[in-house]
């Protein structure tokens, strides 16, 4: 299965609300699993085992560190949420390279205190070589970049804090 079925899956599965969804393709089990956070938003779970212990056993390796991550960003995104608690969160949908300009030689997408709007493009996330442009789902002024230009990401990790007032 491809990483870009597998991200499609994952957004199905959260605009279905649909708690867990288990996906069985030939040596693959892909588990999906959502669920409230302390009012902070939802919360994916990815689990992607091989049925057959067979060379396919690598593909669990990423999984693990993926959510020990996953785990620890509560913590991070408690400070901000305290201080703030009307700043809304941009979380990278994907695991990849994040990006603030798209290309090295042009200008950063949003600067902190520009004005964004619902679809303008934030920033680019590369995941095995294509470069996927993170849009804003919400209108309002760029607060505060949590990562820096060129630094890898997980999935659901914090990016832009966004003031919608």
């Amino acid at each position: 299965m491809e990483l870009k079925e597998i991200q499609n899956l994952i957004k199905f599965v959260a605009k279905s609300g649909a708690s867990e969804v288990k996906l069985e393709m030939g040596d693959v089990k892909i588990t999906i699993r959502t669920g409230k956070t302390d009012g902070n938003g939802e919360t994916t779970y990815i689990q992607q085992v091989p049925a057959m212990p067979v060379a396919a056993q690598p593909q669990t390796v990423p999984a693990t560190p993926a959510e020990a991550p996953a785990a620890s960003q509560p913590v991070e995104k408690a400070a901000p949420a305290e201080e703030d608690s009307n700043l809304v969160v941009v979380k990278s949908p994907i695991i990849g390279t994040f990006y603030r300009k798209p290309a090295p030689d042009k200008p950063v997408f949003k600067e902190v205190g520009d004005s964004v709007a619902v679809g303008d493009v934030l920033c680019v996330i590369e995941a095995m070589k294509l470069f996927n442009e993170i849009e804003s789902e919400v209108s309002g002024k760029i607060v505060k970049v949590l990562v820096d230009d060129a630094s890898p990401v997980e999935f659901d990790q914090p990016l832009f804090l966004v003031d919608p007032s």
